[in-house]
């Protein structure tokens, strides 16, 4: 909303005041600019301005993450410097109250967005001056690698500069906790509650910008060691032992982000030697001038991978998100002759499925875990067939809130993903999702696939046929005004459906109330009685409405998984229509 005549003024003052203290020439000159077409009567830029001084960007269990841009709501060194020195003091009393006398250490990892260098310098420069003890990232490097060195380096802290997935022009801020910050079980993981709600009560007492300090020098820049220990380890994932295959030709992509490099050496290593980087998507590109949103999920991410799998004749195709933390595959359907994309809940019961085999095979030869120990985790909103494929190993399973932050956090976690792409399949290195470390198990599954005459998509169908055909489909409505969001669910709230593709809800669950197994989220959660699962919540990372539909269909034999497809297909269909209806779309 445009700000009206009577509170243009104060905005007016606020955006001079901004200006005026702004560190960054790029962004005064800019915000220069933009005040003065607002004086001129210009809508469009009133309209960015007020956007822009609509209020503090927050802080939450996904850091911070806005477009860049001056203004109190939007990414920038001012934003940056402060959320800075707020962390430095909480990882500063929160070291002092758990361990009096000790030296907070703390990470700090960038990717190669607009900007992330000079936030990322900035933000060891200002934990130096607090007196921590702090660590800076040699170059752009993936998420996953920082969230390693957390662990690594035994630090208290850790922070990732990075939008993910996000468009070109956003960036953001993640942090991580270890050591004395938060318990064993939380070390190296992403901040949850309480720790977002501290983290932020912190950053809002930082006094004026000019009373932030800067150290000129201090911090320690780590050299290649420390990504050649994180490529070593996780090379080492592979089990060649157990599964020998290498055969397999693989197209990579980094979707113009910081993972390419290190995915290829460390597949490389892994001993997959036939890696094809798309030519177009190679290098690092704040820009991603190939893709209109750079997302794996997204139509259109996959067309350049897929045409280059198409002209080599890869057996799959393997893609990474700017930052490296997700893998997407796709491979080619043998039912239709075409390229594909998995889905994520897909990915997931393979990957789930060979950490089963994996352990197996470890644990017959006598080097491994023993299977009846761990947990497999994922969250809510994904398939329920890991939890099937957990049980029958004799494994428990946990279901968890979305997000890794949870997932990473589950006691005994042997493996852990959600449907968005995330997958932990090395929580002992990684207390995240990795999409370098999923790669070399995906290459590895895949392999073992194609040495025994089979492709991926026939080890899914034997998953089918003990477990039950799981299939899976999801509507998201983005939407401009956040308020629309609030608005779709209270409108569900009021008036819940009573069937979801003719089967009657049995189950209605407000996951805003919290259950025993997991804490207050927003969201709603569906049953039918013949086993259709809906979930239907608000994104917390994007202005999104995010709908989870999954069908479960028995499968007598593989004559029978033909019919059961188009009949799992058509209930989703059923599905999203009455979810459209509920919604009043």
């Amino acid at each position: 909303m445009t700000s009206s005549d009577a509170e243009f003024p104060q905005l007016l003052s606020a955006a001079q005041d901004w200006a005026a203290q702004d560190p960054d020439p790029a962004t005064s000159a800019a915000l220069s600019e933009l005040i003065l077409h607002s004086q001129e009567g210009v809508l469009s830029a009133r309209q960015e301005l007020t956007d822009s001084f609509s209020g503090t960007l927050q802080f939450g269990t996904a850091g911070l993450r806005a477009p860049l841009g001056p203004g109190p709501s939007r990414m920038n060194r001012v934003v940056v410097r402060r959320a800075a020195a707020g962390l430095a003091a909480f990882l500063t009393s929160a070291v002092d109250g758990a361990s009096p006398g000790t030296r907070p250490r703390a990470v700090v990892g960038y990717d190669a967005r607009h900007n992330s260098d000079i936030f990322a310098e900035e933000t060891a420069a200002i934990f130096t001056a607090a007196g921590i003890e702090t660590f800076l990232m040699p170059q752009a490097l993936p998420t996953p690698l920082l969230a390693y060195a957390v662990k690594s380096l035994d630090c208290d802290g850790g922070v990732m500069v990075t939008a993910s997935h996000n468009p070109p022009q956003d960036n953001g801020y993640k942090v991580y906790l270890g050591r004395h910050a938060v318990g064993e079980n939380g070390r190296g993981a992403q901040i949850v509650a309480p720790y977002d709600a501290k983290i932020a009560a912190a950053i809002e007492r930082v006094g004026p910008l000019e009373e932030i300090t800067l150290a000129p020098e201090g911090w320690t820049v780590l050299g290649p060691s420390m990504a050649a220990e994180y490529e070593a380890a996780t090379a080492a994932l592979a089990l060649p032992q157990h599964f020998p295959a290498r055969d397999l030709k693989i197209v990579l992509t980094p979707m113009h982000g910081v993972g390419g490099d290190t995915a290829v050496r460390v597949l490389n290593a892994a001993g997959f030697a036939d890696v094809t980087l798309v030519a177009e998507q190679a290098q690092p590109d704040p820009d991603f001038p190939t893709v209109s949103f750079p997302n794996p999920e997204e139509p259109g991410a996959l067309d350049l991978a897929l045409e280059t799998a198409a002209r080599v004749d890869a057996d799959i195709v393997l893609a990474n998100d700017p930052d490296a933390d997700r893998a997407a595959v796709a491979a080619k359907d043998p039912d239709t002759g075409a390229w594909r994309m998995l889905r994520g809940d897909e990915v997931g019961s393979l990957l789930g499925a060979h950490v089963v085999a994996r352990l197996a095979a470890a644990a017959a030869a006598g080097d491994g875990t023993s299977p009846q120990g761990g947990v497999f985790a994922n969250s809510i909103v994904s398939s329920r067939l890991l939890a099937r494929i957990a049980a029958a190993a004799g494994y428990a399973h946990e279901e968890t809130l979305t997000g890794f932050k949870w997932i990473s956090r589950v006691p005994g976690l042997l493996y852990g993903y959600e449907e968005a792409l995330g997958y932990c399949v090395a929580p002992e290195l990684v207390r995240d999702k990795d999409g370098i470390s999923a790669a070399v198990l995906i290459a590895e599954f895949a392999a073992a696939a194609k040495a025994g005459q089979k492709t991926i998509f026939d080890t899914l169908d034997e998953l089918y046929l003990v477990h039950g055909l799981h299939a899976s489909d999801q509507l998201s409505i983005r939407v401009a005004d956040l308020g629309l969001l609030d608005a779709m669910m209270n409108r569900l709230r009021v008036s819940a459906p009573d069937s979801f593709g003719g089967s009657a809800v049995e189950t209605f669950r407000d996951l805003a109330e919290g259950t025993e197994q997991l804490p207050p989220t927003d969201g709603l959660l569906y049953l039918t009685k013949d086993r259709t699962r809906v979930i239907i919540r608000p994104s917390g990372t994007e202005p999104k409405l995010k709908c989870y539909l999954e069908v479960i269909r028995s499968v007598g034999s593989a004559a029978e998984l033909p019919e059961a497809r188009q009949g799992a297909r058509a209930a989703l269909d059923a599905v999203l229509t009455d979810v459209r209806e509920a919604l009043g779309l």
